[in-house]
């Protein structure tokens, strides 16, 4: 499970930012002060950290500061009130990666820091190319297995296909049509009304994980959000 950080020092909103992310299969940890956050940050290998700017003690600009002169490479995005230019531009400028301002939609959050882990993981070779992470979700190619968190979910051969199939095309919406031409070939013989009940099976066997990344387009297809 990926682990952040979220230096807050308004409790409300640290503990938003900390229910949308849990939801999304991430373990958080809060701090509401500057230097405490400083410190957890430095003893605590964090996948990402958000940091607020204005905080009691240490604040946001000389936490990445001194992060950025540790030589730690962890993404951070700022989410912060302060919505000038200057701030946008210092707070990029001293090695932040991202830089959101308030008020904030929870959903754009999640997408930014799956976004940034992602783009670190494909720097660093922290996601294998066997391997496909989505939050909670963990799909590994070369055992042809699949996970949500640390429980393995067992899957049909062509459900697991069709999974992968999506997942590996990421907000690319398919019609079913398409889907049974990938999955089942071109000379199968069947119905494509196989695809709903394939799809509604890995939703079920994924649980709430199934049901928030594959989604319906009325009238189209499916896509793997």
């Amino acid at each position: 499970m990926r682990k952040i950080l979220i230096i807050e020092d308004d409790k409300s909103i640290a503990e938003l930012e900390r229910d949308y992310l849990e939801i999304n299969g991430f373990s958080c940890d809060i701090a509401t002060h500057g230097t405490t956050g400083l410190n957890m940050a430095l003893d605590n290998n964090y996948d990402l950290i958000i940091i607020d700017i204005m905080l009691p003690g240490t604040d946001g600009f000389e936490i990445i500061s001194e992060l950025r002169e540790r030589n730690s490479r962890v993404p951070v995005i700022f989410l912060s009130a302060k919505n000038g230019d200057i701030d946008k531009v210092r707070g990029l400028g001293l090695g932040a990666d991202d830089y959101m301002t308030k008020p904030f939609s929870p959903s754009e959050l999640v997408a930014r820091v799956n976004a940034h882990l992602a783009r670190y993981d494909a720097l660093t070779g922290g996601a294998p190319d066997d391997m496909i992470i989505r939050g909670r979700l963990v799909i590994d190619k070369s055992a042809h297995r699949v996970s949500v968190g640390e429980i393995e979910i067992s899957l049909t051969a062509k459900e697991y296909d069709l999974l992968l199939f999506l997942a590996e095309n990421p907000n690319r919406t398919f019609s079913k049509e398409t889907l049974f031409d990938r999955i089942w070939g071109m000379d199968a013989i069947g119905d494509i009304s196989t695809i709903t009940v394939h799809i509604q099976r890995i939703r079920e066997k994924l649980g709430a994980v199934g049901e928030n990344c594959i989604e319906t387009v009325w009238g189209v297809g499916y896509r793997f959000k």
